[in-house]
């Protein structure tokens, strides 16, 4: 019975056909066990804590667990969050400070980061064994191609969403370092104007808006902060950690100094936005002197090819012939 099952495999699926088969029905009892697996039920001594918790904080409106637990968009993968975020405290500090470099800054970012990997990895896993399945019936697949077909997709599926967090990291900072210098001019001209720290980072948040969006954000996210009621010192240490710019830590750092010894605000933001005027042009001529060894390359690739093709061609067309002619 069993070579009856694998001659047929054999002829359907070719010699692959047993291991084949066996992957499938491994990824399709993954895929139906995992919910299963992941499903996490509910503490009932958590939720007598929440209650007592509850009844001790009386609000207006709803309570901060009420609230926590009342987000929709989040709540599908709340009993999936021991396996879709970091456990260790220092590990899910630094992947939700990532996500909040990129522009992610909902409560939910860590875990649809992670679940995106998780449903994405799995996605191209299927298809890349759909792929080796369909591809096997029409012709013998080696070990080695099978094993490329079915996991690269998977890894590339699995690692897509990690490459797009980081170009957005990336994308988010050089806006950010473009746009600081005309922040601080605009700064600069509402303090000399006589408005205050505060009233300054409010207006520029406004004014840069439609150039540098992600520069807007940060700055009216330390004004809010500042309405709130936070240190000051402390709203800027946050905003230079949220950017990972070092521009803006230095930025950072000249305020909290001009704050604590008590000089002039407007005598250290002049001197910044100069220092950052200057430093944009560095920039800028660094990138235009590293243009002609970039160019080297493909000019050498463009243009020798060509040209020796141009002189040296006629010759070798008539050495051909001249030996095509002495054979004969």
């Amino acid at each position: 019975m069993q070579e009856l099952f694998s001659a047929i495999l054999g002829d359907q699926l070719g010699p692959f056909g047993p291991l084949i088969l066996m992957g499938t029905l491994g990824a399709i009892l993954i895929l139906f066990a995992l919910p299963v697996l992941l499903k996490k039920k509910r503490d009932p001594m958590d939720r007598l804590r929440e209650q007592a918790q509850a009844g001790k904080e009386t609000t207006k409106g709803k309570s901060p667990a009420k609230l926590r637990y009342d987000n929709k968009k989040g709540a599908k993968l709340e009993k999936y969050s021991a396996f879709l975020e970091p456990q260790n405290e220092e590990e899910y500090s630094a992947a939700q400070l990532k996500m909040i470099q990129a522009g992610y800054r909902t409560k939910n970012a860590v875990r649809m980061f992670h679940f995106a990997q998780f449903a994405m990895g799995l996605g191209a896993l299927a298809l890349g064994l759909l792929f080796a399945l369909l591809k096997s019936s029409e012709q013998e697949m080696t070990p080695k191609s099978l094993f490329l077909t079915v996991l690269l997709p998977a890894c590339i599926g699995y690692m897509l969403p990690k490459y797009w967090v980081t170009r957005r990291v990336e994308t988010r900072k050089e806006e950010i370092i473009n746009g600081f210098p005309d922040a601080l001019d605009l700064m600069l001209v509402c303090v000399e104007a006589g408005q205050s720290l505060d009233q300054a980072i409010i207006r520029v948040s406004k004014e840069i808006r439609a150039g540098f969006p992600a520069l807007a954000d940060e700055f009216e996210i330390v004004s809010y902060e500042i309405k709130a009621g936070k240190d000051k010192s402390v709203v800027l240490k946050d905003m230079a950690e949220r950017c990972g710019v070092p521009d803006v830590a230095s930025f950072v750092t000249v305020l909290i100094q001009s704050q604590q010894f008590g000089t002039s605000i407007a005598d250290a933001l002049r001197i910044y936005a100069g220092e950052m005027r200057d430093k944009r042009v560095m920039r800028a001529e660094e990138t235009a002197n590293k243009l002609p060894t970039k160019m080297t390359l493909a000019t050498m690739m463009l243009t020798v090819p060509p040209l020796l093709i141009i002189l040296i061609g006629p010759s070798v067309y008539d050495i051909y012939i001249m030996l095509g002619e002495n054979h004969f």
